[in-house]
C-alpha cells in the first residue's frame, strides 16, 4: 500500500469522511461530468455508495458508518482512477442508471444515456402507440449495453424484442443485462452491422440511439468520452452517417403500422437540411423537442416515393 493510501486509511474512517474527501478531489481536478451526474457531490455519492455496494437510498442510514481498511483502499483507488485517468464512474463501479433501472456496464459499451428512455417510461409515445399490448415485436438498433431493449420489454410486455449491435462486445454486455432482468425468453441480442443480419424481420416499434457525434465534436471530446468505445460515438462529418442508413432502410423492417424512433443528438439542423421533404415528428423530451424524431412506415414510404 502506498503512502497516500496508508494516510487515508488512518484519517478517513466513515462514509461521510470519504464523500467529503471525494468531493474535494473532484473539485480541484479537471474531470468532466456527463455520465450520470452533473456535479462533484452527486458523483462522489454515486462512486462511494456503489463502491461499497450500498443502495443509494440508504445514504442517511450509513453516513457515519465506519468502513474497513480494505474498503478504504478500494475507495482510494476508485477516486484516484476517476481523477487521474478520467475513467467514468459508471465503469469504475460497473453500473449505470436510466431512471430507476440499473444496468451493468464496462468499457466495452457506452455509458447509457438516451432521451428515448424517458419516452418509453412515461407514455410519451401516445398517440402513435395507443395500446402497448398491441405491440408484438420491437427492436433497438445500435443497442450497446441493451438497456433500451430492456426498457422496450418493460413498456411492451407482450412483445418479442431484439437488441442489435455490430460489436460482439456489446452483445456480450447486452446478454448480461438481459440475464440480470430475467428476460431471456423475451429479449434476444443479435450481432449485426445495422440491418445486414435482419433479413425477413419486421417490427411494430423500431428505436435507435445510433452513433451521432460529428467530426468537429469528436476532435474535442473530453477524456471521459474518449474512454468510451469510439465506434459507438462518431458518425461521419455531420454525425448522420448511421441515421442516413436508418432512413434509407428502416421501412423494410417495419410492419404496416410500424413506427421508427431515432435520437440524433444536436444534429437537427443538419438533418432537416439533408431531408427537407421528410415530415419528421419531433418528440418532447426533458431537454426539448429537437433530439428525437418519429416516423411511421407510411411516412417513410411516401418520402421514398416522392424522392
Amino acid at each position: 500500500m502506498h503512502k497516500v493510501a496508508i494516510t487515508l486509511s488512518m484519517e478517513l474512517s466513515t462514509i461521510r469522511d470519504w464523500i467529503r474527501y471525494a468531493v474535494s478531489q473532484f473539485e480541484v481536478s479537471d474531470i468532466f461530468y456527463g455520465h450520470g451526474a452533473d456535479n462533484s457531490y452527486d458523483e462522489a455519492i454515486w462512486l462511494i455508495m456503489s463502491g461499497l455496494h450500498l443502495p443509494m437510498d440508504t445514504l442517511e442510514n450509513f453516513l457515519d458508518a465506519n468502513i474497513t481498511s480494505t474498503e478504504r483502499d478500494h475507495l482510494a483507488n476508485l477516486i484516484e482512477q476517476r481523477v487521474t485517468n478520467h475513467t467514468p464512474t459508471a465503469y469504475l463501479v460497473k453500473e449505470a442508471w436510466l431512471h430507476d433501472f440499473k444496468f451493468y456496464v464496462d468499457e466495452r459499451v457506452l455509458v447509457p444515456r438516451s432521451f428515448i428512455a424517458e419516452l418509453l417510461l412515461d407514455d410519451s409515445l401516445t398517440p402513435w402507440i395507443e395500446f402497448p399490448e398491441m405491440v408484438e415485436s420491437a427492436a433497438d438498433l445500435c443497442a450497446g449495453s441493451g438497456c433500451l431493449g430492456i426498457l422496450l420489454a418493460h413498456a411492451f410486455p407482450d412483445a418479442t424484442v431484439d437488441v442489435i449491435d455490430i460489436s460482439p462486445d456489446a452483445i456480450d454486455v447486452s446478454n448480461i443485462n438481459i440475464a440480470n432482468y430475467g428476460l431471456e425468453e423475451q429479449v434476444t441480442a443479435i450481432q449485426s452491422d445495422m440491418f445486414t443480419a435482419l433479413a425477413g424481420k419486421t417490427y411494430d416499434v423500431l428505436i435507435s440511439n445510433p452513433p451521432y457525434v460529428d467530426a468537429p465534436s469528436m476532435a474535442v471530446l473530453p477524456t471521459e468520452y474518449r474512454n468510451e468505445p469510439q465506434l459507438a460515438l462518431g458518425s461521419g462529418t455531420d454525425g448522420l452517417d448511421h441515421t442516413h442508413t436508418i432512413l434509407r432502410e428502416a421501412a423494410n423492417y417495419l410492419t404496416d403500422e410500424g413506427v421508427l424512433i431515432v435520437e440524433i443528438g444536436h444534429n437537427r439542423e443538419a438533418l432537416l437540411e439533408a431531408y427537407p421533404a421528410v415530415p419528421f415528428v419531433w418528440l418532447d423530451t426533458s431537454a426539448g423537442d429537437q433530439f428525437v424524431f418519429l416516423l411511421t412506415k407510411a411516412q417513410l414510404l411516401a418520402t421514398e416515393a416522392s424522392s
